[in-house]
């Protein structure tokens, strides 16, 4: 009697332990299979893309992906709306009081939505909502933010953390591109003597950069640029024009059969760069400087978006 009420208790305790894992096995399979989708983003929920000059208009896309191991069965439909305060946020806690680093919401005139949905299918696991922007007249030294967020949404959950975005625009040409900039290897002659190093362009429009006149150091400081640096404009026949950003006093030389004023883009066997032969002289500080030069850039013509 005694070893019945003990396989009796044994055989309880099993069915007991059996339930339990059961109820925990469906627990962890829905928590498992659950879905949620989230707006695609970087550090910062910041999502970047570049937009080139050389167009009226460029498309670029907000994107969403959806986890979950098992396919949705209905169409995720979000709202999509700007919102100001993304921006806001974004300056205070990047740059706190250091007010001339802050980034602006890109204006209006300079970019359209045609939907304010963007829908992931049933099944699928992303989507995309394209954003049209049209970068002519945007400033290398600024930064462009559109701030977009889900408004409201169907049927799935969204990620908190990834419900917004702050698409960043960027602008680059042929020869150059923003913020940082592109670095250019140069050697010259300035009033006789050797001069080489780097110089750092930046692109202004489909065919005009911008860059420091001669050796004089590049510092991101519109103080600066508007003193010291140069407008380089490329026609249709790669011959060059060059005038003052600001304030310089610039008189182009032309004439000189080493420094012509011309782009090219030149292959020494191994290796492709873009070329810019100068000649030009400037004056600062009551001094007229006169310069020679030479800048390089080494690129792959197989990958023009490098730039």
């Amino acid at each position: 009697m005694k070893n019945i009420i003990i396989n009796k208790n044994i055989l309880f305790t099993i069915m007991l332990v059996g339930l339990l894992s059961c109820d925990r096995d469906e627990v962890f399979e829905r928590e498992q299979y659950k879905n949620v989708f989230a707006l695609i983003s970087g550090t910062d929920n910041v999502f970047t893309r570049f937009h080139d000059l050389r167009e009226n208009e460029s498309i670029g896309y907000l994107s969403a992906s959806c986890g979950g191991t098992n396919p949705t069965q209905n169409d995720i439909i979000a709202t999509i709306v700007e919102d100001s305060s993304l921006v806001d946020n974004y300056n205070k806690l990047s740059f706190d009081v250091e007010y001339d680093k802050y980034a602006h919401h890109l204006s209006k005139s300079k970019y359209s939505i045609n939907s304010s949905q963007l829908i992931i299918p049933s099944g699928e696991t992303g989507a995309t909502l394209p954003i049209n922007i049209r970068p002519e007249g945007l400033s290398p030294d600024s930064v462009y933010l559109i701030p977009l967020k889900v408004d409201a949404h169907d049927n799935y959950e969204v990620n908190s953390e990834k419900s917004y975005v702050l698409y960043r625009v960027r602008i680059k040409n042929f020869y150059a591109r923003d913020s940082e900039g592109t670095t250019y290897n140069l050697i010259g002659n300035q009033n006789g003597v050797n001069i080489f190093g780097t110089k750092i362009m930046h692109p202004l429009g489909a065919n005009k950069v911008r860059v420091m006149a001669g050796a004089e150091t590049f510092k991101s400081d519109i103080k600066v640029l508007e003193k010291l640096a140069i407008v380089i404009e490329v026609d249709e026949n790669n011959n060059l024009k060059i005038s003052p950003y600001a304030n310089l006093q610039v008189t182009q030389v032309d004439g000189d059969s080493d420094y012509p004023n011309i782009f090219k883009i030149e292959f020494d066997g191994y290796r492709y760069y873009k070329t810019f032969l100068l000649r030009y002289d400037y004056t600062y500080n009551n001094q007229t400087i006169q310069i020679s030069e030479e800048m390089r850039y080494n690129f792959n013509p197989k990958d023009e978006d490098e730039l």
